[in-house]
């Protein structure tokens, strides 16, 4: 199967990990060999209840033994997509009432950066150095690393950059601004925190000049970092929200969200503004309905702090410089590169599922299911204890 999928399945790196999957549960990943994997990833935050989590497969077998794709998106009435966005929205400021279901994050932001366009009638866009929003070519033109963007120029035209924490920036916010896009907290970059009072300057300063505030919660969202959304940390609301990886467990789906008047403007004008063939899929909408349940209605959320509590208790070596983010959206910053990517491979040889940041390369990422265990958490942070021991015990022979 390895020769087979280097032939057959198109690659985005030279040297994938290519650990060969039977199965998944709870906070493990098994290979093929039985062996079980600890998993501090989650699928790059997207398994927020663990592997196949009892009642989101549940909700998926339900509803795929009902019916499937029927229809593209918008046009029939299926229960699981309505339900979870009213369920959502009971969730949500008031502003944020209005849920256009997709496939990915990257094509939420697609859809959310139309929107504020078709709204406010500019075409400026502003994201931040080092932002990090997707892939295809209007999220893209939104990334704040030039190295990562210049093989696909030209891209989107008149998106310009401003300096993520920085205030002074803000007055690049002007009449011509469509939108400010920025992540909540920033990821690729290295899990950086939004500083004190920054989102609200940055919310006060688009109201001054009537630009929409787009809030990317692809990755802190769904409860990682110890509230459902992490905007909710910093007393703020952005007029679109965007959110995906964590809303149905493992499943692949996106979001933009909106007030009601504001939606409107993909109806008409021209009619089908934005439109998606399987957005809203009934399977993934049940999957994301369950999960959106399970985290609400239980004690996740508020534990996610313990969690992180006990991360930073655990995870004190001289090689590890600080650890950023917050709840189980985490980062070790290592003394250098080298450290980082010995970490990472030398635990997946413990069976310790650990992985890179996209634009920070001395960051390990810990994004663990909102479901893991204490236990689990220590055995992980023993195993990375020990690796950080015999790192440096060799550097010193």
């Amino acid at each position: 199967m390895k020769a087979d999928f280097h032939k057959y399945q198109a690659q985005t790196t030279p040297h994938p990990l290519a650990l060969e999957v039977s199965y998944a549960q709870g906070s493990y990943i098994y290979d093929t060999d039985g062996n079980a994997h600890l998993d501090f990833v989650a699928g790059v935050s997207a398994c927020s209840l663990g592997h196949c989590h009892p009642k989101v497969v549940q909700a998926i077998n339900e509803q795929s033994q009902q019916y499937l794709h029927v229809m593209v998106y918008g046009e029939y009435i299926q229960e699981p997509a309505v339900s979870y966005s009213k369920m959502l929205a009971s969730y949500l400021p008031e502003n944020l009432e209005t849920t256009y279901l997709v496939n990915s994050g990257t094509e939420a932001i697609e859809g959310a950066i139309k929107l504020a366009r078709r709204v406010t009638g500019r075409s400026q866009l502003l994201a931040a150095h080092h932002a990090y929003h997707g892939n295809t070519m209007g999220s893209l033109s939104l990334m704040g690393f030039e190295e990562r963007k210049q093989p696909f120029r030209p891209l989107v035209p008149d998106v310009a950059f401003i300096e993520f924490n920085s205030t002074e920036d803000l007055n690049k916010i002007t009449t011509k601004t469509a939108a400010v896009v920025l992540e909540t907290i920033q990821g690729g970059a290295g899990f950086i925190m939004p500083r004190q009072g920054y989102l609200q300057q940055v919310r006060k300063r688009c109201d001054e000049v009537g630009a929409v505030l787009i809030l990317d919660e692809i990755q802190p969202g769904f409860g990682r970092t110890g509230k459902l959304f992490a905007f909710e940390h910093y007393d703020i609301t952005p007029d679109i929200l965007v959110i995906g990886k964590g809303m149905a467990s493992g499943l692949p789906v996106g979001a933009f969200v909106a007030s009601f008047e504001m939606m409107q403007q993909l109806r008409e004008n021209p009619k089908l503004g934005h439109i998606t063939t399987f957005g809203g899929n009934p399977v993934i909408a049940a999957a994301c309905l369950a999960t959106l349940r399970e985290i609400t209605e239980s004690q996740i959320i508020k534990q996610t702090l313990e969690k992180e509590k006990l991360f930073r208790k655990l995870l004190v070596h001289p090689l590890i410089n600080e650890i950023r983010g917050k709840g189980l959206m985490l980062a070790m910053l290592l003394e250098n590169v080298e450290i980082a990517n010995y970490l990472v491979l030398e635990a997946a040889k413990k069976r310790l599922i650990l992985f890179w940041l996209l634009f920070e390369p001395k960051a390990v990422r810990i994004s663990p299911p909102l479901t893991i265990t204490d236990d689990e958490i220590k055995k992980g942070c023993q195993q990375i204890i020990g690796l950080l021991h015999n790192y440096e015990t060799a550097s010193v022979n």
